[in-house]
């Protein structure tokens, strides 16, 4: 199994949104992302801080996303 990529919450936001997915809302640094199918993810944004590993594959199992597809998408 590959490693997943060093990320910040604003790059995982971009690929999100280049996969479908739209900005709902936000609270804090929380940013709450849905797709028209249903899936539904949250997302943190934190100035300069890269998310965890754990978080990052969190996110692709809510989004119903597999670690090629999110490449993909993070390359635009």
């Amino acid at each position: 199994m590959s490693r997943l990529p060093t990320v910040t919450g604003e790059q995982v936001i971009a690929a999100l949104r280049r996969g479908g997915f739209d900005v709902v809302r936000q609270k804090g640094s929380h940013v709450f992302m849905a797709h028209p199918d249903g899936r539904k993810t949250v997302v943190p944004v934190h100035k300069g801080e890269d998310l965890g590993p754990g978080l990052i594959s969190k996110v692709l199992a809510d989004a119903k996303l597999g670690r090629e597809g999110f490449r993909k998408l993070l390359r635009g």
